[in-house]
């Protein structure tokens, strides 16, 4: 056939432009997409696509009606799983289902003991003092429930599940545990009532405490528990949930110094919860230490 018969300059010189050709146009492409696709896979790239996707949801359905809240919580799971498996290509035991329950009902005893405990000793102390507020019992505790499962869920995938674990592959445990607390604590300057106290009392005391726990037990389940029964706790006793006044069972009046009740800014402003806070997170971060949970960066890259 004619178009076979060619001459060897010919060939060689066809296939040259052929291979240049070539290499301009879908090879390239294929380069820069690997580039792409390796800056999505980085901690940094996942992070922040996982960010994105998880806190659009939570934006989209924190405030909504009823289970609004909840299903957006189901469905930030949903897309923090899909970013990891697909975007990051890692896998997911911090959200694996098996052992979830056991995992969520210990993180909300730890959660409740840690309220009760606080709230007690403040009330001890002369600065909390409380009334029944007369609402009915069953749409405040569900309004309650709902919201929290929302807030808690999607704070935790943001902090913990996203930027310590990715912030933790770069530098490590300890740094990624630093670094996350004081954006924790920066994250809650916006909030009713805050002020220059309030945000490293919610580094010390919640992005310590959450961070830590979130190391020791490596399951958002855990993390989750204990964050949800926290705030819905102080939101029922009616005490302010980082600023924000609730609608509880209870009105609560607040005497004496700030640091002790917390002023406007509710419970996480005190200096009790944050010593409690503290004294919980010390033993969690040893235990993490001891079952290899602290990473190193080099630990951590692989």
């Amino acid at each position: 056939m004619g178009t076979t018969s060619v001459t060897p300059q010919d060939t060689g010189s066809g296939s040259a432009s052929g291979l240049d050709k070539d290499r301009d146009g879908r090879d390239g492409r294929d380069e820069r997409g690997g580039r792409l696709g390796r800056l999505a896979r980085s901690p940094l790239g996942w992070m922040l696509t996982g960010m994105v996707s998880v806190g659009l949801l939570s934006a989209l359905t924190a405030t909504g009606p009823g289970p609004v809240p909840a299903l957006g919580a189901a469905a930030a799971v949903a897309a923090y799983w899909w970013v990891m498996n697909r975007v990051a290509r890692r896998p997911t035991p911090e959200i694996a289902l098996r052992g979830a329950g056991r995992a969520t009902l210990l993180g909300s005893g730890v959660g409740l003991g840690f309220v009760i405990v606080s709230v007690l000793l403040i009330t001890v102390f002369g600065g909390y003092s409380f009334s029944w507020a007369g609402h009915n019992v069953v749409p405040v505790v569900l309004s309650a429930v709902m919201v929290q499962i929302g807030a808690s869920v999607t704070e935790e995938l943001l902090f913990r599940a996203l930027a310590l674990q990715a912030l933790e592959q770069l530098w490590g445990s300890r740094a990624a545990i630093v670094i996350t607390s004081l954006f924790f604590g920066v994250a809650h300057l916006g909030t009713p009532g805050a002020n220059a106290w309030s945000a490293p009392a919610i580094a010390l005391e919640a992005g310590v405490l959450l961070g830590a726990a979130f190391l020791w037990r490596r399951s958002i389940w855990f993390v989750t528990g204990l964050h949800f029964t926290w705030n819905t706790a102080e939101q029922l006793l009616g005490v302010p949930v980082s600023g924000h006044a609730p609608e509880g069972l209870f009105t609560v009046r607040t005497h004496g110094s700030a640091l002790l009740t917390g002023g406007s800014f509710g419970l996480e402003a005190s200096l009790i919860p944050i010593l409690i806070a503290l004294a919980l997170a010390a033993p969690m971060l040893v235990l993490a230490h001891r079952n290899g949970g602290m990473k190193t960066r080099l630990r951590a890259a692989h």
